[in-house]
């Protein structure tokens, strides 16, 4: 098996978009109205502004591939691309999703891992997420890698306002 982590480039943008659906469809479907996850999904991975947020250089984009096959994908935020002033030596995990073929093989821990040490090659001193309060899965597995709630925002999918738990890492 060979694993690596790579950076996406805007030349890969449908790519990031098919994982991007895939991955959060799997995650949210069963819990939110098709209505609600197919306006989520329309907007917030529209080529468009998948480009965009590309192209932002304060935002990086990583695919994790298993012999070559992307499984799972990371974007962290630094400065002004994160979604809640945390200050200027934060990173934010924005988005970590890994393919259910391909979950509880350790490739979610090996991405938190990689975030952290990009924190660190930045100097920054906090790594922090938003996680939906309601996603026990997620929740218990970001405190088993160190992350505590430090508090919450609101994340809408659609027209359903929801509760993210804002979730930090100090390094």
């Amino acid at each position: 098996m060979t694993l690596s982590i790579t950076p996406v480039s805007v030349d890969r943008v449908e790519e990031l978009q098919a994982i991007s659906i895939a991955t959060f469809t799997d995650t949210f479907a069963k819990d939110n109205t098709a209505e609600d996850l197919a306006q989520y999904l329309a907007e917030a991975y529209s080529i468009e502004r998948l480009e965009q947020e590309l192209n932002n250089p304060d935002s990086e984009f990583y695919f994790v591939t298993v012999d070559e096959q992307i499984v799972g994908y990371l974007k962290l935020n630094l400065g002004s691309a994160q979604h809640e002033e945390v200050g200027a030596e934060a990173m934010e995990i924005e988005r970590i999703y890994i393919a259910p073929s391909h979950k509880r093989l350790g490739l979610g821990s090996l991405l938190i891992t990689f975030a952290m040490v990009r924190a660190r090659q930045a100097q920054l001193t906090s790594v922090w997420l938003g996680v939906w309060e309601h996603n026990d899965a997620a929740r218990r597995f970001y405190e088993r890698m160190g992350f505590k709630t430090v508090g919450s925002h609101v994340f809408m999918l659609g027209s359903d306002e929801q509760t993210d738990l804002l979730m930090q890492h100090m390094l």
